[in-house]
C-alpha cells in the first residue's frame, strides 16, 4: 500500500475547523489586505510559534490568527483555500465547523461570516464537485448565556447548517454546561456533536451522551480509559472523529507511534481520521493519514476501513451516503 493510494482514496472530512486551516502566508496576505496588526513578523515566525504545550497555549495563538478574518471576502479565500487544499487529498464530502462567537466578539457580523464561508462552499461544490456542510460550534470557555445569543444570531442561517458543534477549552468547561442550547438545536432539527475525551475525561463523554444526547463524539480519544463506555460506544457504532497529528502536537499522545487508533479499530469503533486544525498541527488529512498508517504500520483493510468510517460516521441523507460509498468501492476495486 503506497502513499498515493492513501492520498486519492476517497473519505469525508468531519473534524475541521475553517479557522484553524488559515495558513501563515494567507494569514500575512489577509493582514495586510485589512490593515491589521500581528505579533509576528513573517512567515517563518508564525511557523516557528506553532510550539504548543496543550490545548490553551495553541488557542492563543489560533485567536490572534483569526484576527485578520474581517470580510466576507476573507471567509470566502479562507474556505476556498482549504476545499483546493483537499480536493488533492481524496476528500469527496466534508463536515466543516466554524466558531462564530470567536468573529462577533471582535465586532464582526454573524452575517458576514456566514455569507463568506457559503460563497466558499458553493465555489467548492461547483470546482470539485465535493458534499459540503456547515456546522456551528459553541465556545465552550464562555457561558450559555452567550451560545443562546449566538443561537438567536444564527436563525436565520439555521435550515442551511446541518449541525451544532462544541469547542475551545475543554478542561473545567463539562459538556452539561451547555444543556438548554444543544436541546433548543435539536428541537431545531440539527444533528449534534462535541468535543469530548480530547484533554477531559470518560464523564464528559458521558455527559455529551447522556446530557447533550449527540450523534457523534468529537475526539473521544479518553474513552479507553473507560471499557464500560467502550463497549457502549461500539454497540452504538457512535463514530469517534481523531485527530493524530493534532494529538500529537498538543502533547495528548506523546508521538505518533504510540497512538491508539489501531486499538480504537480493534475494540470495534467506528473511529475515523481527520485534520483539526491542518495549519497549525502540520498536515492535512491525507497527511494524518499518511504519517498515521506509516507510524503504525495500518493495513489496508484498516485505512479502507477509517475512510468508511468516516462517511458511515457524516450527517449525509441514504442517498447521498450510498453514492459515497460506491465511490469508494469502485476506488478501492479499481486499486487492489
Amino acid at each position: 500500500m503506497n502513499d498515493a493510494f492513501i492520498t486519492n482514496l476517497p473519505k469525508a472530512e468531519l473534524h475541521l475547523h475553517i479557522e484553524g486551516s488559515l495558513e501563515p502566508e494567507l494569514m500575512f496576505a489577509l493582514a495586510e489586505r485589512n490593515k491589521v496588526a500581528i505579533p509576528f513578523k513573517s512567515v517563518e515566525d508564525v511557523r516557528a510559534a506553532y510550539s504548543f504545550t496543550n490545548l490553551q497555549t495553541f488557542l492563543d495563538i489560533y485567536h490572534a490568527g483569526a484576527a485578520v478574518l474581517q470580510t466576507e471576502e476573507d471567509f470566502r479565500d479562507l474556505a476556498v483555500a482549504y476545499f483546493d487544499r483537499v480536493a488533492q487529498d481524496g476528500v469527496i464530502h466534508a463536515e466543516i465547523f466554524f466558531d462564530p462567537q470567536t468573529h462577533t466578539h471582535r465586532g464582526i457580523p454573524f452575517d458576514v461570516v456566514a455569507r463568506g464561508l457559503f460563497a466558499g462552499i458553493d465555489e467548492a461544490q461547483e470546482k470539485h464537485g465535493m458534499s459540503v456542510g456547515l456546522i456551528m460550534s459553541f465556545l465552550r470557555h464562555l457561558d450559555e448565556e452567550d451560545a443562546f445569543k449566538t443561537f438567536a444570531q444564527a436563525e436565520p442561517w439555521l435550515d442551511q447548517f446541518i449541525g451544532v458543534g462544541l469547542d475551545s477549552s475543554e478542561v473545567g468547561h463539562p459538556p452539561s454546561k451547555f444543556a438548554r442550547v444543544f436541546a433548543a438545536s435539536a428541537d431545531a432539527g440539527l444533528m449534534l456533536c462535541a468535543h469530548a475525551g480530547e484533554e477531559g475525561p470518560p464523564a464528559y463523554i458521558h455527559e455529551a451522551l447522556d446530557i447533550l444526547q449527540v450523534d457523534r463524539i468529537d475526539h473521544g480519544n479518553r474513552a479507553l480509559e473507560d471499557p464500560a463506555l467502550v463497549a457502549r460506544l461500539a454497540r452504538d457504532a457512535m463514530t469517534l472523529t481523531v485527530c493524530p497529528l493534532s494529538n500529537v502536537a498538543l502533547r495528548n499522545v506523546d508521538k505518533l507511534e504510540n497512538h491508539p487508533i489501531d486499538r480504537m479499530l480493534d475494540l470495534g469503533l467506528r473511529a475515523t481520521i481527520h485534520s483539526d486544525d491542518p495549519a497549525y498541527f502540520g498536515g492535512y488529512i491525507g497527511e494524518n493519514f499518511r504519517q498515521t498508517a506509516r507510524a503504525k504500520t495500518l493495513s489496508r483493510e484498516q485505512v479502507v476501513t477509517l475512510a468508511r468510517n468516516s462517511f458511515l460516521g457524516s450527517f449525509l441523507d441514504d442517498d447521498a451516503l450510498s453514492g459515497h460509498l460506491a465511490t469508494l468501492d469502485a476506488y478501492v476495486k479499481a486499486h487492489p
